[in-house]
């Protein structure tokens, strides 16, 4: 079976409406679309663009006024999941509940359905300027092309729990993701490539690229989409089956296939996954 994903490098701008920001969402949309892409990732707090409309007085939101689009932010991405029968990972989003606020990728179907899968690993930034509260649980998602997982950015660094998302039967990770810098790119990029190896599967993941000159934390960025795979022969020597160009607004395509990972799960040049020594350490079912 194949799945065909498109990442966006979402070109971060100061726009005066959310319907500036629902066209330029509906242009990466319709861009996948031609593209026939069954999935569509955008980045990391990409939705950080809405606090640059600014108040009445013209000065920018701040992150405790991002929740408010959340119902914009739903009816728009459902809408267009069912319109183009596309798997669309929105990213993340900034919600509150219970008086906090989560850091939230959101997940729609096709059919309707929205999951969603809160940032488990917190930024110094995200705790000390924004005051965003950590999830506590992992999901991994249905879909007609089997099952995928969501790590957010900084979680994709951690090992532990994209094990958890193999062996609850992820056969890709999508890492939506936002950087500021080469060093930070450079870690979560160099991650996804220690994943795709550890687990034998494939990591999709993009970033932001622009800039919002009014918004705090969010004035530089550094970002590049990649499909990521593990290294062995049925793929790309470096492990890369598509990448974008370095902080260019644009949109990466690739066709993945999930029997390969079967393959060499079982016969590849190494068997990562099938070599763990769950008598050293244990194994996270």
């Amino acid at each position: 079976m194949k799945m065909r994903v498109s990442a966006v490098q979402y070109h971060l701008h100061t726009i005066r409406s959310f319907e500036d920001f629902a066209r330029q969402v509906e242009h990466y949309i319709k861009t996948a679309a031609e593209f026939g892409a069954e999935f569509v990732l955008f980045p990391e707090f990409f939705t950080t663009q809405l606090l640059s409309i600014g108040d009445e007085r013209g000065n920018a939101l701040t992150i405790h006024d991002l929740p408010d689009f959340t119902e914009q932010y739903r009816d728009l991405f459902s809408s267009l999941a069912i319109e183009t029968k596309m798997h669309i990972i929105a990213g993340t989003h900034v919600v509150r509940k219970g008086g906090r606020l989560y850091n939230v990728a959101h997940l729609f179907y096709p059919d309707g359905r929205i999951a969603e899968q809160p940032k488990l690993h917190l930024t110094p930034t995200e705790v000390k300027e924004w005051t965003i509260t950590p999830g506590d649980s992992l999901q991994v998602f249905e879909t007609d092309k089997g099952k995928v997982a969501i790590l957010i950015c900084y979680d994709i660094e951690f090992p532990e729990i994209a094990r958890m998302a193999r062996a609850k039967g992820a056969d890709v990770i999508f890492c939506p993701s936002c950087t500021d810098d080469r060093h930070g790119f450079h870690r979560v990029r160099y991650s996804c490539h220690a994943r795709t190896i550890e687990n034998q599967v494939y990591v999709v993941t993009t970033g932001t690229v622009g800039s919002l000159p009014t918004v705090d934390f969010m004035r530089a960025n550094f970002g590049q989409a990649a499909v990521i795979t593990p290294n062995d022969i049925p793929f790309p020597p470096r492990g890369i089956l598509a990448e974008g160009e370095i902080n260019e607004d644009m949109v990466v395509t690739a066709d993945l296939d999930l029997e390969l990972l079967d393959r060499v799960r079982q016969s590849g040049s190494v068997t990562t996954w099938r070599d763990r020594r769950t008598d050293l350490y244990p194994d996270w079912a």
